[in-house]
């Protein structure tokens, strides 16, 4: 179930992006593309192709959590793919994902990396630091053994585990020493599988977390990368239900986030249950019990907490043992993610899709509606000149250059708003751009270094760091609001003037991102508590703390900074595409006045032109809002797409 959800999706996605492609080009062989316009097209395509379904597993270790994506997603190879034994397993976060521009492989990080001032996005732009070794998606055994090495350890002396952030001098959960003293440390800091299996090639991305030494030693996962997650997949153990570790990663770095209903608990190892003493009422019953509790202990909704056995749903895929797998509750378990996590997906993309297009509309409908007025006029001054004298004809004709000279002497003033309006976007910019990022990590710094902190304030330095970056973009509000007023005052005066159809739209409403800062606040609080004051007490846990809020507030900010581009090039783009329909208006108008003054056929012929133009309108306007329609709709667009492209390109021969 979960692959053919995850199918579907794909092709819904291919056929969202046919449909934008024939309406981008049926826009622009009827020339009403404009730049505003191409700019949401192309910006719905691109979020369209990018989508991703980051599915997160975290758990203590020898939870399951790499047997789970073996039986969900690996089983067709056969055997194991990602190592799962006893023990601990997984010592690094691994991701896997397709990127049809990369051959199949395994990157790793070296954990020495560690020590160095980049965080984990920077060091994605850093390839040749990366170990690289090459997948063999046709050799099941090759790619097992070359995925084994994710599990890879190294033996390091004391001060390099602490300094590596494996050891901290007092704490009570430090590893214990080997014979000859040293301490055993994962020997990669993050992996990064990139091979072709469907699920992937269909924007799945699976992310496999190490315990919870490993998630307090990495800020960037619980504050970048398990946010961003559409599904987070908590691992307990049914035999020992959820233990104090279990509990510690799940209210440290899991309860209380922005969508918990992303999270979900899988209750794994329920054939540690099984027991041939008792029958299976008895054993089903026991396995209820125990999802119930730990649903109660967690604080969550019964139905957030379902019941696995990965190992056994594994094997029974291996061997086409329908009773085993049914035993299992793989097959519900699959079922549960197709059901909420797909079709919560793409209820988010059709949401935004809806408003991308409502955007669309508005825009070509203004257009379309300019270009039947312009057209009305040309009709009324035309045939208002019909059998008049040559003098009149003349005469209109100087009227008509002299309104064409007119109109572009007037359009000077729409420099100086544009300069007015630059200067504002600017100041935005400067508020919220790196700079004053850098100068708030520069003041947390001097905060977690100070030798004589105390937790209150450490905790006080970071709150009122958090309200200055708040205050930042409700300044970044008030400049919006400033450019809303601007935009408001041309738009009303252009339209007064010129009979235009400018709508000046609400500025983008920051809040949601000052929303996104309170949850920053909060996942980046958790580092802050007595538990971590030893950690807090180390030059290098700091500077990777301090990395991954810069990295996570950089991302908040840019895409603030995003909406607000994006709305004041939508508003320009307005004036820029009706000053452009009304030259090219008074240059149809001045044309058409000179061919009556040249022949008395022409302006018959212009007359007829121009009732054609306007039925050709009519029926473009009906067809353009069918499309967008249909793009809304639940499509099976591919037929319809290709019919919409070989329309465009008759028009254009």
């Amino acid at each position: 179930m979960f692959t053919e959800n995850i199918h579907h999706h794909s092709v819904w996605r291919q056929e969202i992006d046919a449909r934008l492609k024939a309406l981008l080009e049926w826009l622009r062989v009827r020339d009403l593309l404009a730049p505003e316009v191409q700019l949401q097209l192309e910006k719905m395509q691109a979020h369209n192709r990018s989508d991703k379904i980051l599915v997160a597993f975290v758990a203590e270790f020898s939870r399951g959590k790499s047997e789970l994506i073996n039986a969900i997603f690996f089983a067709g190879f056969g055997r194991r793919i990602m190592p799962a034994s006893a023990g601990r397993t997984t010592m690094c976060p691994t991701e896997l994902a397709y990127d049809i521009r990369d051959p199949a492989c395994l990157r790793l990080l070296p954990i020495q990396t560690r020590l160095e001032s980049r965080s984990l996005m920077e060091w994605r732009l850093v390839p040749d630091q990366w170990v690289t070794i090459a997948l063999d998606m046709t050799d099941s055994d090759q790619l097992a053994a070359a995925l084994g090495k994710v599990a890879e350890t190294m033996e390091v002396t004391i001060p390099e585990a602490r300094a590596l952030g494996f050891w901290h001098d007092g704490a009570p959960d430090n590893p214990l020493p080997t014979t000859t003293g040293m301490i055993e440390v994962p020997r990669w800091r993050h992996a990064c599988i990139n091979m072709d299996h469907p699920l992937l090639r269909q924007g799945l991305v699976i992310l496999d977390t190490p315990g919870l030494n490993a998630i307090g030693a990495e800020p960037e996962l619980t504050m970048s990368l398990i946010p961003q997650a559409q599904a987070v997949i908590f691992l307990l153990a049914t035999d020992t239900g959820v233990t104090a570790s279990d509990l510690t990663i799940w209210r440290e770095f899991l309860a209380g986030a922005n969508d918990d209903a992303t999270r979900f608990v899988a209750l794994n190892k329920i054939d540690t249950l099984w027991d041939a003493l008792s029958t299976s009422e008895q054993i089903e019953g026991q396995i209820e019990r125990q999802r119930v509790e730990s649903a109660r202990i967690l604080g969550v909704t019964e139905d957030r907490v379902m019941t696995v056995s990965a190992q056994k749903g594994l094997v029974a895929k291996i061997n086409r043992d329908a009773e085993l797998l049914r035993s299992s509750h793989l097959d519900a378990f699959e079922d549960m993610l197709a059901r909420r996590i797909v079709a919560r997906r793409q209820e988010i993309m059709r949401a935004q899709m809806a408003i991308d297009a409502q955007h669309v509309r508005e825009q070509v409908q203004r257009m379309l509606n300019l270009r039947s007025a312009e057209m009305t006029e040309q009709l009324a001054e035309l045939a208002g000149l019909q059998g008049k004298s040559d003098a009149v004809v003349h005469h209109q004709r100087l009227r008509v250059a002299k309104e064409q000279e007119n109109f572009e002497h007037s359009m000077s003033r729409t420099h100086a708003i544009r300069v007015v309006h630059h200067k504002l976007l600017k100041q935005i910019y400067d508020l919220l751009g790196n700079n004053q990022l850098l100068k708030e990590a520069g003041i947390l710094n001097g905060a977690l270094r100070d030798s004589g902190f105390m937790k209150m304030g450490v905790n006080k330095a970071y709150s009122a760091a958090f309200l200055r970056l708040q205050g930042l973009l409700i300044q970044a509000q008030d400049k919006a609001a400033e450019m809303h007023d601007l935009f408001d005052t041309i738009f009303r005066q252009l339209n007064s003037e010129y009979g235009f159809t400018l709508q000046v739209a609400a500025p983008p409403q920051l809040d949601v991102f000052a929303r996104e800062l309170d949850q920053v606040e909060a996942a980046h609080a958790q580092y802050l508590g007595l538990g971590n004051l030893i950690r807090l007490s180390q030059a290098e846990f700091v500077d990777r703390l301090l990395r991954a809020l810069v990295s996570r507030l950089r991302i908040v900010f840019e895409r603030a900074l995003n909406e607000v581009e994006h709305w004041s090039r939508k508003m320009s783009g307005q004036i820029d595409a009706q000053l452009r329909e009304r030259r090219r208006g008074l240059r149809r108008r001045l044309a058409a006045i000179e061919r009556a003054e040249s022949a008395a056929s022409g302006l018959d012929e212009r007359i007829l032109e121009l009732q054609t133009g306007m039925q050709a309108i009519e029926a473009e306007r009906n067809v353009f809002h069918q499309q967008i329609d249909q793009l809304l709709g639940d499509p099976l667009l591919e037929q319809a797409a290709q019919d919409l492209l070989a329309d465009a390109r008759a028009c254009a021969v």
